[in-house]
């Protein structure tokens, strides 16, 4: 498979590579004596909304900035679309765009004269195009107000919209929703969820883990710049569960012990009244099965999926035992 290229580019001849959005191999960056992304390997597929999900710190944005070429890898390989961002960085600029921190465009033209602004500096010089990207991000109403007045998630996504102006196939986010209220975070989970209703792929990173399981169908979890994790979503987290069991106060220990000496030994404790078992939510009834082949009768047994948060600090170790509310 090769790829259209622009004179004067050299193409990475894989159609494995070709055929993703983005593959990351390997990564290595070092900043002096910290080391801030370790090993990192993951794809993002065509189409995706992924997510680089890890806490501040993780390795998130140095990655980001690796994959769009404004850092060099000490070890390692990237590709965009079969490209790379250092060697071939045109041909993954015009595939591509990127919002890397806070908003920010010119705080005294209004949004409308901003977009005419971001559309030259790109070639874009089609008024209709500002129209149409303006009315993708739910800003027609208000493109002539200045942009200074707008709240921070309308600077958000006027910056989204900038980030549209080219077509992009690719839009790499990050930190999106840092610092939004409910109602800005909620609009912007609605506004990916409609860039990739039209067949585009998202890339963002954050450190807001239920934000990113309402919007993302893939992830990659970091912890120290390592990736620890890769897949879909909901695959990631249909084998995680936790079981609360609650058997009569005398029989609590017991209970425990028979537990031991099953499958489930992994992950079990006492909490307050309640036996706590790390099992998939469907083995409530063969948890059930074993207590009453030894004569242990539950009062009650609660099935619990782990959120992708909760998830994150099982992987890590960091998981608290759960409380009755």
């Amino acid at each position: 498979m090769v790829a259209a290229t622009l004179p004067g580019t050299q193409v990475i001849d894989s159609a494995a590579d070709a055929a993703l959005a983005i593959r990351v191999q390997g990564l290595h960056k070092r900043f002096g004596r910290v080391i801030a992304v370790k090993d990192a390997s993951f794809s993002v597929e065509p189409g995706d909304v992924f997510g680089l999900l890890g806490p501040n710190g993780a390795g998130k944005t140095t990655i980001i900035r690796m994959i769009v070429g404004l850092m060099k890898a000490d070890q390692g390989n990237v590709s965009v679309f079969g490209f790379d961002p250092i060697r071939q960085r045109r041909e993954v600029l015009v595939r591509s765009s990127t919002i890397l921190e806070s908003p920010a465009l010119y705080p005294k033209l209004n949004g409308y004269d901003n977009l005419i602004a971001m559309g030259y500096a790109s070639g874009v010089t089609d008024r209709r195009k500002i129209d149409e990207v303006l009315a993708i991000i739910g800003l027609t109403d208000r493109a002539k107000h200045k942009f200074e007045t707008y709240s921070l998630g309308m600077k958000q996504r006027l910056c989204i919209a900038a980030s549209l102006l080219t077509d992009p196939q690719l839009i790499i986010l990050d930190e999106p929703t840092n610092g939004l209220d409910a109602a800005g975070m909620r609009d912007i989970r609605e506004l990916i969820r409609e860039l990739a209703g039209q067949g585009r792929t998202v890339l963002l990173s954050s450190h807001l883990m239920n934000e990113v399981q309402m919007v993302c169908n893939r992830v990659a979890v970091l912890q120290k710049g390592t990736v620890i994790a890769e897949g879909k979503v909901d695959e990631l987290l249909a084998g995680q569960g936790l079981i609360r069991v609650k058997v009569a106060a005398e029989e609590l220990e017991r209970a425990k012990q028979i537990l031991e000496g099953s499958e489930w030994k992994t992950g079990l404790q006492v909490v307050g009244d309640m036996l706590e078992v790390r099992a998939m939510p469907d083995h409530g009834g063969a948890i059930n099965r074993v207590l009453a082949s030894s004569g242990i009768y539950a009062a009650e047994i609660v099935p619990e999926k782990l959120s992708l948060e909760e998830y994150y600090l099982q992987m890590t170790g960091d998981l608290p035992p759960k409380t009755k509310a």
